[in-house]
């Protein structure tokens, strides 16, 4: 929703993201118009976290290559596939917002995760709930088992984990983005990947998208992916259909419940 189509709709009062994500609105431009914009902040937090835990599964217990094995009659693949476990390991969060705290709930309730996060802002209540300490991103990168990127697309953010930071990891560590695919080096991440430095990848974003389909993530064997669908669950859908909530009450002339900018109304 840029400038351009906002300036153009002289009867808009109010957009609505189905969602969380505002990036692909021009919030400056809506603003300078009077022109609300909302979304629906809790609906996709906890779909988020567990599709975290999905990817970081399916990459540590190695279940994509042990089903492929089974279908193809390989029995053997039993002692050839040896996973590691979730279970006391350490849990690095690249911002600790909603969905990173979700994430870190179920590391730190369900699998006794250490956890670890790197945020702007120091969340205390929740470091007391989770048991989670605020360390620098260097720490993060270099001490976490798994690693969830949960960062917002700021021009800050974009770009932040590089070919330094993946070179921060352990080898047998793992990294997943379910944020933004800006956030991290496809390039770099390729680059680690092939070289072995690191145990493995997931995403459910991408630098470009829709994806492509030869895109060189897609060849490496310690790489999964999906298609931006972590918050498509129908719980979650659900929840972001409400922000139909808050565009009706606007054009009743209320404001709204969940508002994204502010203005003086």
């Amino acid at each position: 929703v840029t400038r351009k189509m906002i300036e153009a709709a002289s009867k808009l009062k109010v957009i609505g993201r189905h969602g969380v994500g505002v990036e692909n609105i021009d919030l400056e431009a809506a603003t300078e118009k009077g022109i609300w914009v909302v979304n629906t902040p809790d609906a996709n937090d906890i779909s988020v976290a567990e599709h975290f835990f999905g990817l970081a599964l399916m990459l540590s217990k190695m279940l994509k290559k042990g089903d492929l094995a089974l279908r193809e009659g390989r029995w053997e693949a039993r002692y050839q596939y040896i996973g590691r476990e979730l279970h006391g390991k350490t849990l690095g969060i690249l911002g600790f917002g909603r969905i990173g705290k979700s994430v870190g709930r179920i590391g730190s309730k369900g699998f006794d995760m250490k956890v670890l996060y790197h945020d702007a802002i120091r969340y205390e209540e929740a470091e007391k709930e989770i048991g989670a300490a605020k360390v620098s991103l260097d720490e993060v990168m270099s001490q976490s088992d798994f690693i969830s990127i949960n960062l917002p697309m700021l021009p800050e953010t974009k770009g932040v984990v590089g070919g330094r930071e993946f070179n921060l990891m352990k080898p047998t560590a793992y990294i997943i983005n379910l944020a933004r695919g800006p956030i991290w080096d496809e390039k770099a991440l390729v680059k680690v990947l092939k070289e072995g430095r690191i145990a493995g990848a997931g995403a459910d974003v991408f630098e470009v998208e829709p994806a492509i389909k030869d895109h060189p993530l897609f060849e490496l064997d310690n790489f999964i992916g999906t298609p931006h669908s972590a918050a498509h669950t129908e719980e979650a859908l659900k929840k972001m259909s409400m922000v139909t909530v808050d565009i009706l009450r606007v054009l009743e002339g209320k404001k709204p419940i969940y508002p994204v900018n502010k203005l003086e109304k």
